[in-house]
């Protein structure tokens, strides 16, 4: 019989079938940037738009309407991590995209807001996360802007003149290469879509002076007066005593030169001050504000008719030009969430203007019925603002060399950018533009107004005082 060994006797390892699974190449930034694009707005042929890459590639449909181009790696991380306009915006000014077409490409806004919802994101995150973050050459860095820190109060008086400033102080040579040539930064009046900005805006100011109905000697006071344009054609045309005010510096000081040059400095005075602190011992005949109430903020808004009411005189009108927003109730609950939570997402409100709120109409009704003014009219010029911003948009291009020597790329790119915002807000039904009048009727009840209006408006020319 043999003898058994007692010692294990190792087995050999059973034979593999599954072959061992070798690792994924890691995508390059050029291919998950165009996963990003396509889960975005669907397969190249049927997109509206093409892209050009920062490598030179371009993927393209048959006929584009527009051209996005992608300066880096990491642009759409920027631009869409997180999915908001300020985002976008910063994307643009850092010149992490551009397009052919800006008007065109601020489309994405909307193209890219699904991002926002819950399933796009699950989907859409982790290929923007794995974008690269430090592809960004130093002078593209930017600094944000933080509105709102330098008194610690909105709205108070330090305050709104720092925002003010922060604005207007960037130059008046700067707007003198987009404004025209009575440096009116407000919405034009054109009569048909073809008149040059320069007879646009001369009719506009000749409008708001019929609207009010100015008179030889009347005391007028422009709240918000910019660089004195409406005073210097209110009392060339129309023979009046004015009063302009702003908080901007850089405004009064031009102002003040161009009323010397005009021949008013006896019938035009200009001062840096608060319209809160302006004295009501003599009353003004007619009032006139130009969009400013979009500066004073929805809580002032009350204080801001009151005011007027107590600066003019009984049987005096108030004529309030401002941009109005114009909110559906699915803008207001998408408003709501953005807002719990990304916070302040404004554009507007970092880079062009701090504290700004654009009111609605109805808030500006109430609020100056409240105050005792009786409506008489509101006019909506929205296409003309439209119009307006076609024309700045286009002389601010025109004259990039000029401004890139004067604010540098990132302040162009910015302005850029907001007029080519304004166009689209605006040609979109999204903002207004509002002409409200305002009467303070009488003792007796008296608005002291004509039964008719229709020589408001032919013919717009502008008379001369006492014609």
């Amino acid at each position: 019989m043999s003898q058994q060994s007692n010692e294990f006797t190792k087995q050999p390892p059973p034979h593999t079938t599954a072959q061992t699974k070798t690792a994924q190449p890691t995508p390059s930034p050029l291919e998950t940037s165009r996963a990003i694009v396509e889960l975005l707005a669907g397969a190249v042929s049927g997109r509206g738009f093409a892209v050009r890459w920062w490598d030179g590639s371009t993927d393209a449909p048959i006929t584009p309407r527009w051209t996005l181009t992608l300066g880096h790696p990491g642009a759409l991380r920027r631009m869409l991590l997180p999915p908001t306009e300020l985002a976008l915006a910063e994307a643009f000014i850092r010149k992490d995209w551009d397009a052919d077409d800006l008007g065109a490409a601020l489309g994405m806004q909307q193209l890219f807001a699904s991002a926002s919802s819950p399933a796009k994101l699950a989907r859409l995150v982790p290929l923007l996360r794995s974008l690269p973050t430090d592809d960004l050459p130093a002078a593209a860095r930017l600094e944000r802007p933080k509105p709102g820190l330098s008194s610690g109060r909105l709205h108070s008086k330090a305050q709104d003149a720092s925002d003010v400033r922060s604005h207007y102080d960037l130059g008046n040579e700067f707007y003198q290469l987009f404004l025209d040539e009575q440096m009116v930064y407000s919405c034009a009046y054109f009569e048909t879509p073809n008149v040059s900005l320069e007879t646009a805006q001369t009719a506009k100011l000749e409008l708001i002076c019929r609207k009010l109905r100015l008179q030889p000697d009347e005391r007028l006071l422009d709240i918000g007066c910019g660089w004195g344009g409406l005073l210097i054609h209110a009392a060339q045309h129309h023979g009046v005593r004015g009063v302009g005010i702003t908080l901007s510096l850089r405004q009064a000081e031009l102002a003040r030169e161009r009323i010397k040059a005009a021949g008013f400095e006896d019938r035009i005075s200009i001062e840096v001050r608060d319209y809160r602190d302006l004295p009501s011992a003599a009353p003004f005949d007619k009032i006139v504000s130009v969009g400013m109430v979009e500066h004073v903020g929805r809580a002032n808004i009350p204080a801001y008719f009151r005011t007027a009411y107590r600066l003019l005189a009984p049987g005096g009108v108030f004529l309030c030009h401002s941009i109005v927003e114009i909110r559906a109730m699915e803008a207001v609950l998408t408003r709501m969430f953005h807002t719990l939570t990304w916070r302040n997402t404004s554009f507007l409100h970092h880079y062009i203007f701090p504290g700004g709120e654009v009111p609605l109409p109805s808030e500006l009704l109430n609020a100056s019925e409240r105050a005792g003014f009786e409506v008489r009219d509101l006019e909506s010029l929205r296409e003309h603002y439209a119009l307006t911003a076609q024309h700045w948009a286009q002389r601010l291009e025109d004259n990039r060399a000029r401004a890139l020597n004067l604010v540098g790329e990132p302040t162009y790119r910015t302005y850029r950018l907001y007029l080519r915002a304004v166009i689209r807000t605006f040609a979109t039904r999204v903002n207004g533009l509002n002409q409200i009048l305002l009467s303070k009727p009488d003792n007796n009840g008296s608005s002291h107004l004509p039964l008719k209006r229709t020589d408001w408006y032919e013919p717009l020319e502008p008379r001369i005082a006492n014609d």
